[in-house]
């Protein structure tokens, strides 16, 4: 595996690219506004020792613990939920909003879990971490964005945890206790299904968890509204849609997932290339799909 390999992205902020894609996340201004105070304290770590002497005249003992804080960010639910997006697009706003210059967005890959070869995974963590803080020089910042954080931090004493999985828990966990030194110029968003399989060592170490779950039904009516913009459809058939794609009997609701990477291109391969896009392939794609299997969070 080259360098390149082991992040998905690099984005350097701001990005216009994401701030364009945080317009069409439902509930991306709500989930902002509550995770925003937190975030932008970890980020200015480094500024909490000028904002006492400021303020208080004085270095407060307190400053010195919250600047000390882990620079850990836990964004959990379930699969589809939009976890990863919103991390990235949160990530992108905080830090153009910071003024921050020459700041990066890294997403870790998946294939920093290597091929099964011995202190592989390991090796390529260790690699990625470094990458990180060496972007980050003495002055600039960082994000890295962990999608399916429980694929390399999952809780040491499993059964079926193997030795090198033990190993890149131990490296993620310990890269991150140096993060601190940086004093929130560099900050890490975990994004997982399933918070129960996490390490306690490292679920300790998190300043935010915020949890993401399958959209209500108001929340979906807004999602349908939103996307299907510019098409002849009435409210009640939106109410209809909106019935089709939540709980049935057993069946769990939708996820943002299942309505933007499964439903519309359904719906829209009925239409084309013959004819415009009716309720009638929207419902008929409905009625054919289900949504996406819970993830046992265990």
């Amino acid at each position: 595996m080259n360098q390149t390999d082991i992040f998905d992205s690099e984005t350097v902020v701001p990005d216009a690219g994401l701030a364009q894609r945080a317009g069409t996340l439902l509930g991306f201004q709500e989930r902002y506004a509550r995770v925003h105070d937190q975030l932008r304290l970890l980020l200015a770590a480094d500024k909490l020792g000028d904002w006492s002497q400021r303020h208080h005249s004085r270095p407060l003992a307190i400053t010195h613990l919250v600047a000390d804080q882990y620079p850990l960010v836990v964004f959990h639910g379930d699969v589809g939920t939009g976890k990863t997006a919103m991390a990235e697009c949160i990530a992108n706003r905080l830090l153009s909003e910071a003024r921050s210059e020459d700041a990066t967005i890294f997403r870790l890959s998946n294939r920093v879990r290597g091929s099964g070869k011995v202190g592989e995974m390991t090796t390529l963590l260790a690699e990625a971490l470094k990458r990180v803080t060496t972007s980050v020089g003495k002055t600039r910042r960082a994000v890295l964005v962990i999608d399916e954080g429980d694929s390399i931090a999952a809780a040491r004493t499993q059964e079926h945890s193997h030795h090198e999985d033990k190993v890149a828990v131990n490296t993620l966990i310990q890269g991150i206790d140096d993060l601190r030194r940086y004093k929130g110029r560099i900050v890490v968003i975990l994004c997982t299904n399933r918070l129960s399989v996490l390490d306690p060592a490292l679920l300790r170490r998190a300043a935010i968890v915020d949890r993401f779950d399958r959209p209500t039904d108001v929340e979906r009516r807004a999602l349908l509204e939103m996307d299907l913009d510019g098409l002849d459809i009435t409210p009640a058939q939106i109410g209809e849609l909106v019935e089709l794609t939540g709980p049935i009997q057993a069946k769990p609701g939708w996820t943002y997932s299942d309505f933007r990477t499964r439903f519309y291109p359904a719906a829209m391969a009925k239409a084309f290339p013959d004819g415009p896009l009716r309720y009638e392939h929207l419902r008929a794609a409905a009625t054919e799909m289900a949504g996406s299997r819970v993830m046992d969070d265990r």
